[in-house]
């Protein structure tokens, strides 16, 4: 299984970004290998509709599920519809440390967008 994990740099132990649509980085990561990969977002600068492009992005990498803390409404929509499942974190973690909670189910499933819509280079 592919995860990833929204990141402010390009190693694994880079700190986790909590803006699912605007992070700078996806921390790709095999699950099963252990083996990662940084990608950037290309949907870091967009005008609007970062989150349904990032999670468009994602999706073309073969992720099926993806840890951040906060989803807005367009980005969670596009995940539910691309089959994504979207894990929540909070606090100041690392994607290494962030990677460790998922592999001991720590994290909680997000069941609706967990952050307001936001455009022009705002959060989501």
């Amino acid at each position: 299984m592919k995860i990833a994990v929204t990141s402010t740099g390009e190693k694994n132990t880079s700190s986790l970004n909590p803006r699912f649509g605007r992070c700078e980085y996806f921390i790709i990561i095999d699950t099963e290998t252990k083996e990662w990969e940084a990608v950037a977002n290309p949907a870091t600068q967009a005008r609007g509709g970062a989150g349904s492009q990032a999670a468009q992005f994602i999706a073309n990498q073969g992720v099926e599920a993806v840890i951040s803390g906060r989803y807005g409404p367009n980005a969670y929509t596009a995940l539910a519809a691309a089959g994504i499942q979207p894990l929540i974190i909070s606090g100041q973690e690392t994607v290494d440390a962030a990677f460790d909670k998922f592999l001991a189910g720590e994290l909680e499933e997000a069941s609706a967008a967990t952050g307001p819509q936001l455009h022009g280079g705002g959060s989501q």
